[in-house]
């Protein structure tokens, strides 16, 4: 159920006018009517989540920050939860997964340090939120999830499929991962191209948010805070062990 209508194009072709490449081709979500009330509550809420969680933590790109303006994040939570979706915290999704605390969602986009022109992967779309802030900011954006039942949900707003990365579509200008595996998965590093930058939640009882940039001669890692994700699952996560 979409609230904010005019913003979002249900052919699949990306938000804000902006160019989407996925390879679903279903619709994006039905449009359903919100009252006026409803839409300006939200509206509210969001422009003091902007200021009170984001801003206020040292957030200062402003296209960030316009970014998390426009996505109404209250269409990527559960229904019963549409009245905490502007909480300081991160949300219940199905299967055992999480969307992000909105303060989580604008640090990793401000240290991806992002071009419209970039082209970006992100490694687990879960509802769609992130990637909905990442196709604010940049033209081509590729999401994949691998929970089917995420999947088949965010599949209305985004688009997903896979896992490991997307070789074929490979280099990435920055790479987005909302899953912590234990050690950085060789691959996800192979796909970045120079300057590229890769965000990633890495550890297991204790997680790290890191930045890995590709300079000409080497990968360069930049400890941003400590985090808390769900753990990455799948052939990557195999690989960064090995």
């Amino acid at each position: 159920m979409i609230c904010d209508s005019a913003r979002y194009d249900t052919r699949m072709k990306g938000f804000s006018a902006r160019r989407w490449l996925s390879v679903a081709t279903s619709s994006l979500t039905t449009l359903t009517h919100c009252s006026a009330a409803d839409t300006n509550s939200f509206d509210q809420h969001r422009d003091q989540m902007v200021q009170r969680q984001i801003r206020a933590r040292g957030v200062r790109d402003p296209r960030v920050l316009e970014a998390l303006r426009l996505v109404p994040r209250h269409e990527f939570v559960p229904t019963h939860l549409r009245d905490r979706a502007y909480d300081d915290t991160a949300l219940p999704l199905e299967q055992r997964q999480t969307i992000s605390q909105p303060y989580v969602v604008a640090a990793m986009t401000e240290a991806a340090e992002l071009e419209a022109s970039d082209r970006v992967l992100e490694i687990g779309t879960e509802s769609g939120y992130q990637a909905a802030v990442l196709a604010e900011l940049t033209e081509t954006v590729y999401s994949i999830e691998i929970v089917p039942e995420l999947a088949a949900s965010a599949e209305k707003r985004l688009a997903a499929l896979g896992y490991r990365g997307w070789p074929e579509a490979a280099p990435f200008d920055a790479i987005l991962v909302t899953a912590a595996p234990t050690q950085v998965p060789a691959p996800l590093l192979d796909q970045l191209a120079a300057g590229g930058r890769l965000v990633i939640p890495v550890g297991a009882a204790e997680q790290m948010l890191q930045v890995f940039t590709r300079t000409e001669q080497s990968i360069v890692r930049t400890d941003l805070f400590g985090v808390r994700f769900v753990p990455m699952t799948g052939k990557s996560e195999r690989e960064g062990r090995d």
